[in-house]
């Protein structure tokens, strides 16, 4: 296989950090790999507020595929990072050679975040700031599949951070009609309950779509990293 460039539009409440065990196994291979963060989150928590959203995350992305120069990126978008992915990719698309989601939501023109998770509410707990001030505009971060580790829960558990809800209510809007990329959909079987991502096992039936599943929980760049860039790779065309 030919060097690949890979672009990760990261799931909720995470950042670049979630993807360290993944970066050197792709790089070992040959492969680039771009792990943004996301405006509000990680090392840029500092730069939340109520006015970040999901257009901002979208252009989080796209700054560094422009500013890097990068074309015949594989774009990969892990759970929430399925919006910002299919938003990359309609503004993108003379850079995008392929998008692959991982356990991710795939909204189509219109829809929110919110409009294609029924039964989520919005509303719950909001979480509280380090000077104790209660923040209904933020999103506490949701548990971590039981099946990860100790060790793992205590690197990850400091780093993820409440996201604004806006980034869950904003409306994606396809500014180019229906996406026509190559797309390959990764579902990840090992759940601890209701599995919101199941919706997408209709994808096995459509032929623009290539369908994998996986044995592994909802986020295995850090539960099963070695197992996804196998599966990662086997799926680049």
């Amino acid at each position: 296989m030919k060097p690949r460039t890979f672009v990760v539009c990261h799931g909720a409440w995470s950042a670049a950090w979630a993807w360290k065990k993944v970066r050197p196994l792709l790089r070992a291979k040959g492969h680039e790999i771009f792990t943004p963060t996301n405006t509000g989150l990680g090392e840029r928590a500092h730069q939340t507020g109520p006015g970040v959203d999901l257009e901002m995350h979208i252009a989080d992305v796209l700054g560094v595929i422009e500013m890097e120069d990068l074309e015949g990126v594989v774009l990969i978008g892990h759970s929430y990072g399925g919006m910002i992915a299919t938003g990359v990719a309609d503004r993108a698309r003379d850079r995008i050679a392929q998008v692959i989601y991982v356990d991710a939501h795939v909204p189509g023109d219109g829809q929110s975040l919110q409009d294609i998770t029924p039964g989520r509410p919005l509303n719950g707990p909001a979480p509280f700031t380090p000077g104790g001030a209660q923040q209904d505009w933020l999103m506490a971060p949701n548990a971590s599949p039981s099946d990860t580790s100790q060790e793992d829960l205590a690197w990850i558990a400091p780093r993820r951070k409440p996201q604004s809800k806006a980034t869950f209510t904003q409306k994606l809007i396809l500014r180019n009609g229906p996406l026509k990329l190559p797309r390959a959909y990764v579902h990840c079987t090992k759940k601890d309950g209701p599995d919101v991502f199941a919706q997408y096992r209709r994808f096995k039936d459509d032929p623009a779509w290539v369908f994998v599943e996986m044995d592994a929980s909802h986020s295995p760049n850090v539960t099963a990293p070695e197992a996804l860039v196998d599966v990662l790779l086997g799926l680049v065309r």
